[in-house]
C-alpha cells in the first residue's frame, strides 16, 4: 500500500526551537488557532497568521515539500467552499474563511511534524487523565487516536490505489469499481486491527471479561 496523502505532516526529527518546545505549548498553538478561526473577521489578519505559521513550519526544518503535501489534500474542498462563499458573501469573506481553515491545518501540521507520535499520544493521555473520574480511560483514548492516525493514511492510500487501477481499466466513472474494493479493503484492515487488539487483551474481548 503506497503512502498517499495524509492531511497532516508526519514527524520530522530535528533539534529546532519548535521541536524542543513543550508539548502543552504546541497544543495551545493549535487550540488558539482553532478558536481564532471563529474570531478573526479580517482576511488580511488571517493571511498574516498563515504566513507566520508557514514560516514556523519551514523554520522547524520540515521543508516546503512536506508543507505542500500536508495542505494539498484539503485544497479542492477549500476551492469549492471559497467559490461558494465568494458567490454568497463576497471575496473578503471567502478569503477569510479559506485562510482560517489553512491556519488550522498548518498549525496542526506544526504539531505533528515536530512531535514524535509516542510523545503526542502520551500528551493526549495526560490531557484526558482528569476525565478518569468520569469513567474515561486515558490510555484507551490515546490508543484510539493512534489507530485513527494509522487508519486515515491507509484508507486514503487504498482509495488512491483503487482509483488508479480503475482508471487504467477505463472504469474511473464507475462508482462500484471505486467504492466496493475500498470498502472490502477497509473492512479487512479493521478486522486485522481488531484481532491484533484482542490478542493483546484489548477491545471487545476485554470488555466481555469485565
Amino acid at each position: 500500500m503506497s503512502g498517499h496523502g495524509f492531511l497532516l505532516a508526519n514527524y520530522v526529527p530535528g533539534t529546532s526551537v519548535i521541536h524542543r518546545a513543550p508539548l502543552w505549548l504546541k497544543f495551545l498553538l493549535v487550540l488558539g488557532c482553532g478558536m481564532a478561526s471563529f474570531l478573526v473577521a479580517d482576511w488580511e489578519v488571517a493571511a498574516a497568521a498563515l504566513a507566520l505559521l508557514c514560516a514556523m513550519f519551514l523554520f522547524s526544518g520540515a521543508g516546503m515539500a512536506r508543507l505542500v503535501r500536508a495542505v494539498r489534500p484539503v485544497l479542492p474542498v477549500l476551492l469549492a467552499i471559497g467559490l461558494f462563499q465568494w458567490w454568497q458573501l463576497g471575496g473578503p469573506t471567502a478569503a477569510r474563511i479559506v485562510l482560517n481553515v489553512l491556519v488550522c491545518v498548518v498549525a496542526a501540521s506544526i504539531l505533528t511534524a515536530t512531535t514524535p507520535v509516542q510523545a503526542l499520544l502520551d500528551g493526549v493521555a495526560s490531557l484526558a487523565r482528569p476525565f478518569r473520574r468520569l469513567g474515561a480511560d486515558p490510555e484507551r483514548f490515546a490508543l484510539t487516536i493512534a489507530i485513527m492516525l494509522r487508519s486515515i493514511p491507509f484508507i486514503a492510500g487504498a482509495y488512491a490505489d483503487v482509483r488508479d487501477s480503475a482508471r487504467a481499466r477505463g472504469l474511473e466513472r464507475n462508482p462500484r469499481a471505486l467504492v466496493l474494493p475500498v470498502f472490502i479493503t477497509t473492512v479487512a484492515f479493521a478486522r486485522q486491527t481488531g484481532d491484533a487488539l484482542a490478542a493483546r487483551g484489548l477491545g471487545e474481548a476485554e470488555d466481555l471479561d469485565d
